[in-house]
């Protein structure tokens, strides 16, 4: 066996909340590179064509909206939020990891009130058939996306709360 595969057996897997905010980050990534490649198409077309792409910031704003929240949630499932710590570096370990589960339960409580409301408006969105102005694009499919991976940020957030509780950072 190679000295790869034995160092690769004892690594533990993330867990599958991490694995599948992973996922949905590469997803979202992918989508972030079709929408820069889009931009770059659309330009070179106006420069030397005189030919953009019609409604490309129409598909720009609804991609970039739909990649920013795929990101989120893998953010949270790896700690990356920014966190200041100035007034609580003095408390023991778990003290601070009690705090940080406190503040990751109000976070959790503010993507549901956000996804809540976002879900509110991907019903009106669908009942009154909105459309973007130059594509005619519907837009309550991007918006119900944004609104599942907002109610998945709140997911993830209580299950890291619940990590830091149990002493599993």
């Amino acid at each position: 066996m190679s000295d790869v595969a034995a160092a690769g057996q004892g690594a533990p897997r993330p867990p599958l909340i991490e694995r599948l905010s992973g996922a949905i980050a590469i997803a979202g990534g992918l989508l972030s590179l079709a929408t820069a490649a889009l931009v770059v198409a659309s330009v070179i077309g106006r420069k030397f064509f005189n030919s953009p792409i019609n409604g490309d910031f129409e598909l720009v704003q609804m991609a970039t909206a739909i990649a920013i929240f795929s990101f989120l949630p893998y953010c949270q499932a790896r700690r990356g939020n920014i966190v200041v710590d100035t007034f609580m570096t003095w408390l023991p370990r778990r003290a601070i990891d009690i705090v940080d589960a406190v503040w990751d339960i109000v976070y959790a409580g503010m993507m549901g009130l956000i996804g809540a409301c976002m879900l509110a408006g991907v019903m009106e969105h669908y009942r009154s058939g909105q459309t973007t102005m130059l594509l005619q694009i519907i837009v309550w499919p991007a918006l119900a996306i944004c609104t599942g991976l907002a109610f998945l940020l709140a997911g993830v957030a209580l299950a890291t709360a619940a990590g830091l509780i149990r002493g599993r950072a």
